[in-house]
């Protein structure tokens, strides 16, 4: 695969890094600078505010200092990413770049690409604030690499409360599997689009069927199935492989033309009942002028009321910055309260701090925290957290065939393949 061997190539390269540290806020030969550049995804509305908040809490703290936004806008992170590892291959690393925990990180981690960020934990006690198996999903060895923004819940599902009142439809603090299907065929039969759906970038669809999966599974089976000791041809998730397709069937023609944002503000218009997506879909609607609770409402996933899939995005901090102290400044100020509470209400996921007064955030990001800190975690795969670069990919690539053909043995077969190699 591409991005395998971007990676091994990036090997290489380490010594190079290291030697010439030409990074984006770094000057040649190691120099310090009073630059650091910030590469992320992050483009939207609502990530673009919440980027903006940690670099303007950032430049508040430390005068003087030039940040550089170097996002990378498209294919749903896939289009940065693919620039990344041009720029770690020919030596040319961002100072701090944005990433996922757990699997993730690890070729970054086998590589020796990112900075060692223990001390910063130390200093701020951090390891009493946060988690520890997201600590743990940082680290190599007894050190941390890494710090997260937030926590996003990914088995969300969204729903436009007047659409929904239209049909005659009431939803209370949670749907049954059963209750969603009912729900979907009257709208339907009342000629509205059940659900909305943008997956012009793959991993959209993909993450409606890692919801449908973690729905029928349960946190102890989708764990068992990531982790390779479920086969992807077990009964249980062949039947979820169906259900999503059935799924499939019910979500708006032109799905594949549309970006996920695009499909949430759809749903927030009114031109279906229902959407599933990860809970930046939050700060989007809230960007737009809807109102929680009166516009649009919200339950878990069918079927994973008790599981808290969680979708974390993390700052590294590259090796050879010609600048260590002033990168470790951006990471302490990451995970800071003042950048945590402001990042998190733009981008509409849960501090990771377990020490942050979420009492100022909108009604859906309190619920969400309390089910961060009292839910059954489980890591996603959709986002890289839960298993190697490679079976991310080969799920991509299994579900845009799937969407295509409904090919359940084909699908099953292809993940069993790529889990065994």
């Amino acid at each position: 695969m591409r991005r395998t061997s971007l990676w091994l190539a990036a090997l290489t390269a380490v010594t190079a890094l290291t030697a010439t540290a030409c990074g984006g806020g770094s000057a040649a030969g190691g120099h310090k600078t009073d630059k650091v550049e910030v590469f992320s995804w992050w483009t939207s509305g609502s990530e673009a505010a919440a980027l903006n908040a940690l670099i303007d809490n950032f430049k508040k703290a430390n005068p003087g200092v030039t940040v550089r936004n170097a996002a990378v806008s498209g294919g749903g992170g896939s289009n940065a990413q693919q620039v990344l590892q041009t720029r770690l291959v020919g030596g040319n690393p961002p100072d701090t770049w944005q990433t996922h925990p757990g699997k993730a990180m690890g070729e970054v981690l086998d590589n020796g690409l990112a900075l060692d960020l223990t001390d910063v934990y130390t200093a701020n006690k951090w390891n009493s604030s946060m988690p520890k198996p997201l600590i743990d999903a940082m680290s190599r060895n007894g050190k941390v690499y890494g710090v997260l923004t937030g926590v996003h819940r990914g088995n969300v599902l969204w729903f436009n409360k007047k659409v929904l009142a239209g049909a005659g439809i009431s939803v209370g603090d949670h749907l049954s599997r059963q209750e969603f299907d009912w729900a979907l065929a009257k709208l339907r039969a009342k000629g509205r689009t059940p659900l909305c759906l943008g997956d012009k970038d793959i991993f959209a669809s993909a993450e409606v069927l890692e919801n449908v999966l973690v729905g029928r599974l349960g946190a102890t089976g989708w764990e068992r199935l990531v982790g390779g000791r479920t086969h992807w041809s077990d009964p249980e998730v062949r039947a979820a492989v169906k259900e999503y397709t059935g799924l499939l069937g019910r979500v708006n023609s032109d799905h594949s033309a549309l970006t996920w944002d695009q499909a949430v503000k759809r749903m927030a218009d009114g031109g279906c009942g229902f959407n599933t997506m990860g809970d930046w879909a939050y700060g989007e609607l809230i960007k737009n002028g809807q109102h929680d609770g009166e516009d649009f409402g919200y339950v878990p996933f069918p079927g994973s009321e008790d599981v808290f899939v969680t979708v974390g995005d993390v700052f590294v901090a590259s090796a050879s910055s010609g600048n260590p102290d002033l990168v470790k400044r951006w990471i302490a100020s990451v995970g800071s309260k003042e950048s945590q509470l402001a990042f998190n209400k733009a981008k509409g996921s849960t501090p990771v701090r377990t020490d942050v007064d979420v009492s100022s955030l909108g009604a859906y990001q309190q619920a969400a925290a309390q089910d961060f800190r009292h839910k059954t975690l489980v890591s996603t795969l959709v986002h890289g957290e839960a298993t190697s670069p490679g079976l991310q990919q080969a799920f991509f690539d299994a579900v845009n065939q799937l969407n295509s053909n409904n090919d359940i043995d084909a699908f099953v077969k292809a993940l069993d393949g790529a889990a065994q190699k």
